[in-house]
């Protein structure tokens, strides 16, 4: 008689937990899967998937906008909020769906709950205790919220993804992706959107190039910018609420939204009873091989807080199962992962910044372009993009790459293939250019940018 009833217990159903635990059984491994609300987890259900769906229907006002440079007469056009938050739902549980069929179909035996460690193999869910040989960590990351007076008033992004009626004038607060996504789609709706950041730009962390640019282009867009403020007190105001901020200001809007950061989901999860070492923001500590301070505790994605996205959490759920089940050691890379914000316009992202890569390579090459997409050359539309290079100066290898303007996202993709081979500048600069497309700027950058420090140098 087997000494446990799975081999493997996974606590949370979202796309890292899936991916360990169907492969895990696919490989022979009885694996069992808690889960508290529903499998798919926060990218499927609360978060990449249903905001990009939003995004792609704020962006069709401005596109109909654009129609009339090339030609088309369009009518007024309206927007039924409600229908499209009732197609969104019925895509998202046609999405949970297939993820149940995937654990199904690979023999994976499925419990709803919050799942509690007890010890190194014992897991509870509701009145049920279940033992396995080892135990996975996937429960992600949930919104959190500062103590500020009124705050209960606040919607977080799971709230804001289920309105069931547009606010009219909204107030964002953060400056992350979540808040410039969430206050590109509330703008490009029709909203009025008032975005409030502690910080001097949007997007602290990444590329200074690019928050200049995209807080510029957010303010064109018609997004009012508050940096360097924070809510001070908020409370109810009618049937909205209103927003006091730290300089004294009042904001009056039909609703005010959060974006100012996720914690680890692992409150009331028994880790720390369990001997499981977390860090002080609550993630689960793990070695590379996403082992916890307990051999048979695992842990992957969000709740470990080493890199929040969903392909890295569904990479570390393949490694995890690969050397443990399929004899297969590999470990996940974390190193030159491509990333997006889907703001208007959007963000890609891949390698360093240019203050990281000063403070790792010390010398670098920059290359930059600035444009106005083809597409808005017959329209008044004047939203404009930008593409970098940075290149470590030493071995001219490209160390980062980032974008501003259409098609971001799709086009870092490919460059991304480019920067994990270790590309150099004149890998880029050999390659043809596809003509027309934003993309080709990538391998027609041929001016520095003047070195600072040695313009620095110059002057003294």
């Amino acid at each position: 008689m087997p000494r446990y009833d799975y081999d493997l217990i996974t606590i949370g159903a979202g796309s890292g937990g899936v991916r360990a635990s169907r492969l895990a059984g696919s490989y022979g491994a009885r694996v069992a899967v808690i889960e508290e609300i529903r499998e798919g987890g926060t990218c499927v259900l609360r978060g990449c998937v249903p905001k990009k769906l939003l995004v792609y229907g704020s962006h069709v006002g401005e596109e109909l906008a654009d129609a009339e440079g090339y030609g088309w007469t369009i009518g007024p056009a309206t927007h039924d909020w409600a229908a499209m938050i009732a197609a969104k739902n019925r895509e998202l549980d046609r999405l949970h769906g297939i993820y149940v069929s995937l654990l199904e179909n690979a023999g994976v035996h499925r419990y709803r709950g919050r799942g509690v460690v007890r010890d190194a193999h014992t897991v509870e869910v509701g009145d049920r205790v279940l033992t396995g040989e080892r135990i996975l960590i996937a429960v992600g990351g949930w919104p959190s919220l500062p103590r500020v007076p009124g705050i209960e008033l606040a919607l977080t992004s799971n709230e804001a993804l289920e309105l069931p009626v547009r606010p009219e004038r909204i107030v964002i607060v953060g400056s992350g992706y979540i808040a410039v996504e969430f206050a590109s789609i509330f703008r490009g709706f029709g909203s009025e959107v008032d975005l409030v950041f502690r910080a001097e730009r949007p997007l602290r962390g990444f590329d200074e190039d690019v928050r200049v640019m995209l807080g510029d282009e957010l303010a064109k867009k018609g997004i009012r910018l508050h940096p360097g403020l924070l809510p001070a007190e908020i409370g109810q105001d009618g049937s909205g609420v209103r927003t006091r901020l730290t300089s004294g200001q009042t904001l009056h809007a039909d609703a005010i939204m959060y974006a100012t950061g996720r914690l680890p989901n692992t409150r009331g999860l028994g880790l720390s009873e369990a001997g499981v070492a977390l860090t002080t923001k609550g993630a689960v500590q793990v070695d590379g091989w996403s082992r916890s301070s307990v051999p048979s505790i695992h842990a992957i994605g969000d709740v470990t807080d080493r890199l929040n996205l969903t392909p890295v959490a569904i990479a570390e759920g393949r490694a995890f199962a690969e050397t443990v089940y399929n004899s297969n050691p590999m470990t996940a890379d974390h190193e030159d992962v491509p990333s997006a914000v889907f703001s208007q316009p959007p963000v890609a992202s891949v390698g360093l910044a240019e203050h990281d890569a000063r403070e790792r390579y010390g010398e670098v090459d920059v290359y930059v372009a600035g444009f106005r997409p083809m597409k808005y050359t017959l329209t008044r539309n004047q939203e404009r993009g930008m593409q970098k290079l940075i290149v470590d100066r030493a071995s001219q290898r490209v160390v980062g790459a980032h974008m501003v303007g259409v098609d971001a996202a799709e086009i870092i993709q490919g460059i991304a293939i480019a920067v994990r081979m270790k590309a150099t500048k004149a890998d880029f600069d050999a390659t043809v250019g596809v003509h027309p497309t934003a993309a080709e700027e990538f391998v027609t950058m041929r001016d520095r940018r003047p070195d600072p420090v040695r313009q620095v140098a110059a002057a003294q």
